[in-house]
């Protein structure tokens, strides 16, 4: 993270990383994911189950260790959660060297994965405004200290197609990570005041703390759009996935045996292999 970039990360909330993954990278994923959603779909409805602390119903998928819930109708999303396990083609973004630079310049401390999702929202989906300020849950928390930025959960967005507005861009309202007051606007991204539409290329990604406000605008178009999701913050923090939250980090064995030591690190010290 340069000087500049840190600024804006300060200033706005978020900044966009041109050219975050190369073309190779880009494809790889889009593959990975275009075969996990079509696994995921076959499964939505299917046994075990796993009711999220927060209430929506997952199902754990017991031969690839991925949480699916949502739908692939009109305006609906589907998200799935623990991908890692699914497709060893996600390893490329576990301890990814460029996305640690970013991640060591507003974690302070040694940080860990808390959150991995895809998120695939289909035509007419749009996700609702959420973020700012939320004193009950420091989990969220912005900060600035003697050493610097000082983020609680952090999150990069990585696309692998490019996304316009019409499309369902990311949104955010710039500089609300450091508002002391409660939205008064709502929750739809359409209408917000302030809210700006972030129109990527495939390759791009956004990086944003969880305490700036934030949503996706109405998909008006008819490509599905997919972006992948890896959450970060300091070591002491549990799982931020919705299926298994502030529980331990759902990984299988066999991830975790292919995973190196710095890459284990990022799910340590809370981390127990799972059958």
């Amino acid at each position: 993270m340069n000087d500049t970039e840190r600024y804006e990360f300060d200033r706005q909330g978020y900044i966009v990383i041109d050219n975050m993954l190369d073309s190779d990278t880009v494809s790889s994923l889009a593959a990975a994911v275009d075969e996990l959603e079509a696994h995921a779909l076959r499964n939505l409805e299917a046994p075990p189950r796993k009711v999220s602390p927060w209430g929506p119903d997952y199902h754990r998928n017991p031969d690839l260790g991925y949480h699916v819930d949502g739908s692939n109708a009109e305006g609906k999303t589907v998200i799935i959660e623990d991908f890692w396990n699914a497709d060893e083609r996600f390893d490329v973004l576990v301890n990814d060297a460029r996305t640690m630079d970013y991640i060591g310049g507003i974690v302070q401390g040694r940080a860990t994965i808390n959150n991995s999702e895809i998120r695939i929202r289909y035509r007419g989906n749009q996700s609702g405004s959420h973020g700012g300020m939320r004193p009950e849950n420091q989990k969220y928390r912005y900060g600035f200290n003697a050493n610097g930025i000082d983020c609680m959960m952090v999150r990069m967005i990585y696309f692998i197609h490019d996304v316009s507005r019409d499309q369902g861009a990311f949104s955010v309202v710039p500089g609300t990570h450091k508002t002391n007051l409660p939205c008064p606007y709502g929750g739809d991204p359409d209408e917000e005041p302030g809210m700006v539409a972030l129109e990527v290329e495939a390759g791009d990604a956004i990086l944003f703390t969880e305490n700036l406000r934030h949503g996706g605008v109405t998909n008006r178009s008819g490509q599905v759009r997919k972006t992948i999701h890896v959450g970060y913050g300091p070591y002491w923090m549990l799982s931020q996935n919705q299926a298994t939250m502030d529980e331990l980090p759902y990984v299988t064995e066999s991830t975790f045996a292919r995973w190196d030591d710095d890459q284990r690190a990022l799910f340590k010290p809370w981390h127990r292999p799972r059958s």
